[in-house]
């Protein structure tokens, strides 16, 4: 199982700076907070940071944000991106599993899924959503639940569509 910031270093360079540049846009605040987490963390001022360009800017966050004592502002980064921007597709996954839910958020997740069912809804999803955001929701989901499901477990690590790369 990965962690937020292992994720982070995983997905591509352009999909890293959509996520920044979209919570950029709007999701002020979660961008504020993770902009000022990496400049104290990193030792510098966040003054500093808002200077460069986004391109550099984001180039910085990200590698920053690759490393252990980033996990927890990673994973607020990309928990805030996936609800704000990956809703359908969170809503996509959870209604074809069968499992409730209040907008992406579910209060009780099932200990197990059927296999068969697992297998339509990734299916489902790779077919219908940009395949890197569905890996790595996928992954995220896996990581920052309790569920643990097993058979999601080997689908992440077995299933070639599902990989990191």
């Amino acid at each position: 199982m990965l962690t937020s910031y292992e994720l982070l270093g995983f997905i591509s360079p352009e999909l890293a700076h959509r996520i920044l540049a979209d919570t950029a846009e709007d999701n002020r605040e979660l961008y504020e907070a993770t902009l000022s987490s990496v400049a104290r963390l990193r030792g510098m001022r966040p003054q500093f940071l808002k200077k460069q360009p986004k391109p550099a800017r984001h180039k910085t966050m990200v590698q920053a944000m690759c490393k252990p004592a980033f996990d927890e502002a990673t994973g607020s980064l990309l928990r805030g991106w996936l609800l704000k921007h990956q809703l359908g597709l969170l809503t996509q996954f959870l209604d074809a599993l069968g499992i409730k839910h209040e907008e992406g958020i579910v209060e009780d997740l099932p200990k197990t899924i059927a296999d068969d069912t697992l297998a339509s809804a990734l299916d489902n999803l790779l077919a219908n959503n940009d395949q890197d955001v569905v890996v790595l929701y996928l992954h995220a989901f896996h990581t920052m639940n309790d569920a643990g499901w097993s058979n999601l477990e080997a689908a992440l690590e077995k299933d070639e569509r599902l990989q990191l790369l």
